[in-house]
């Protein structure tokens, strides 16, 4: 089983993996839950400067993680070109101006889906996207081999 493609990773698709990666960790979700319970208390008793607070406490995080995908879009030179991506049995091969870096199944942390991406984390920290726009009707296939070939609790991939 193998399937090949290429993928370029836009400011969108680095912005979209940068919310998911951010809001699915404690510190997202804390920061998330101390602006709403800001807003809460706002409701309560319409202090103009907890709403202000509450405002920055939400969209101060957005914000930063659209610039830093923004920049790392601009700045990252494997984002300036198309990755030519090949999934098989033995694992991810991603290869770019003739560098190539493999990469076996048994080392891959987690498989996850965003509403724009299939992503493959091959560290704690680092992964493979895959935007679903690049993959088109590919999509299910990479999805079969990425479950066939990783256990079933460390792959969380909604279609």
């Amino acid at each position: 089983m193998e399937i090949e493609f290429d993928v370029k990773i836009t400011t969108n698709i680095l912005y979209d993996y940068l919310l998911q990666h951010t809001y699915s960790r404690l510190p997202g979700l804390m920061g998330t839950l101390v602006g709403v319970l800001m807003l809460f208390l706002f409701a309560a008793n319409k202090q103009p400067l907890i709403l202000i607070i509450a405002l920055v406490i939400l969209l101060y995080l957005p914000w930063t993680l659209f610039l830093r995908a923004a920049s790392q879009a601009k700045t990252t030179p494997a984002f300036q070109k198309p990755l030519h991506y090949r999934l098989s049995d033995e694992g991810i091969e991603v290869s770019q101006d003739g560098t190539t870096e493999q990469m076996a199944w048994e080392g891959m942390v987690k498989a996850i889906s965003t509403p724009k991406s299939i992503v493959v984390y091959t560290t704690a920290v680092n992964a493979c996207i895959f935007p679903k726009s690049d993959l088109g009707d590919r999509k299910y296939k990479v999805i079969e081999i990425i479950s066939t070939h990783m256990p079933p609790k460390k792959v969380k991939i909604r279609g």
